[in-house]
């Protein structure tokens, strides 16, 4: 007599994310993310004077080092590393829509319902910036050749007035795009979502590679807009850093609200 193995249960409806937001989104994001800076701001201040501090201690170990050659891959670096060092501003902005309690020490050191997977997605991320700045490194030396780094000084009237320079720039900002894109991809919402949520890395990362594909058009929006208040900040030294790093991280998590 045939055994009738026991009934599934059916599995859970997959969870519905928001597909084709408005481009215009991404405003209401920064528009949010105003708000929670300025609902208690100290904290959320502080956190961005940190990060203006550990930038800061880089360029400078840079420089001292006599590794200057890669202070512009490291500035660029900044941006495919900082979701990870943003998580903090979100573990905020939750704690406003809850309504718990806000302090610098929670945001320096919270608690992601996912644990130690977000060292993961942070290694990763830490991986790829380090990648492109070898990479970069490499592109310089196929265009100029294996000679000594010109310096800051000369570096910008080399690569802006020559043929060979503006070639580089054209190759490398290529390259860069494309490390770039997919740091992006990966981190615009799997930090955030486990933040918030119980999930492995590699499901939180392909789960946000997809979110900001269905949702191409505002996500490029957003992503101009993190690019030119980031080349602001560096006109300033970094240190428009303090304002627009948790100015930026709190949108994000307004970010990931809009599309879950």
């Amino acid at each position: 007599m045939p055994i009738i193995p026991p009934v599934v249960p059916a599995l859970p409806i997959e969870r519905r994310y928001a597909r084709d937001l408005a481009p215009g989104a991404a405003f209401g994001w920064l528009r949010d993310g105003w708000r929670d800076l300025v609902t208690d701001p100290v904290p959320s201040l502080l956190y961005g004077l940190v990060v203006v501090l550990l930038s800061l201690g880089i360029v400078a170990g840079l420089i001292f080092f006599g590794w200057d050659y890669a202070l512009f891959p490291a500035i660029a670096g900044f941006l495919v590393f900082a979701p990870t060092l943003a998580i903090g501003l979100y573990d905020k902005s939750r704690a406003i829509e809850q309504n718990d309690p806000i302090s610098l020490r929670h945001m320096l050191f919270p608690h992601a319902r996912s644990g130690g997977q977000v060292l993961f997605i942070g290694a990763l991320l830490c991986t790829v910036m380090l990648l492109w700045m070898r990479a970069a490194v490499i592109v310089y030396a196929l265009f100029f050749g294996v000679r000594p780094f010109p310096g800051l000084d000369h570096i910008v009237a080399m690569l802006f007035t020559t043929s060979t320079g503006a070639a580089m720039l054209i190759v490398g900002t290529l390259i860069g795009g494309l490390f770039a894109a997919f740091a992006f991809a990966i981190s615009a919402f799997s930090i955030p979502m486990m933040l918030e949520r119980r999930l492995d890395a590699l499901t939180a990362m392909g789960t946000s590679w997809a979110l900001v594909w269905h949702n191409l058009t505002a996500m490029l929006v957003w992503g101009a807009i993190v690019m030119a208040l980031f080349l602001l900040s560096v006109a300033t030294g970094f240190l428009g850093l303090i304002i627009v790093f948790p100015w930026l991280g709190h949108a994000t998590w307004h970010a990931y609200r809009a599309v879950r």
